[in-house]
């Protein structure tokens, strides 16, 4: 287990490559590894099988395919996540409207301060 953002693995989980990357970046620079880039539901779960993240970012609407498989697969493995989208948090399915939520575009320290904290809940 992670106690802290340093060398945290962090999978990020959007369709929209500029905001995939933006987050990569961003997430690097705060200190954060990352576990994998994706916008595809079968590679995330992939991913979270794999026990390659510590927790992940995920984006509600993946081209049009609900995100709740995954926010299902984190949940069963103990894993913490927030939902990053342009919907709010009422308009989620129940899987992810349970999690943190923030609205696009990222708020980069709202961001990082919920991810810290999502990660500390887990100590």
């Amino acid at each position: 287990m992670v106690s802290d953002k340093r060398g945290a693995r962090i999978l990020i989980v959007d369709d929209e490559p500029i905001i995939a990357l933006d987050l990569e970046q961003g997430l690097v620079n705060a200190g954060y590894e990352i576990a994998g880039v994706t916008g595809k539901i079968e590679k995330a779960l992939s991913v979270v099988a794999s026990g390659a993240c510590d927790a992940a970012i995920l984006d509600a609407n993946l081209g049009g395919a609900s995100a709740t498989p995954i926010a299902a697969a984190l949940t069963a493995r103990g894993l913490p996540f927030l939902v990053l989208s342009g919907y709010s948090a009422h308009q989620q399915p129940e899987a992810l409207r349970a999690a943190p939520h923030l609205q696009k575009p990222a708020n980069w320290p709202q961001l990082i301060k919920m991810l810290s904290s999502i990660l500390a809940a887990r100590r």
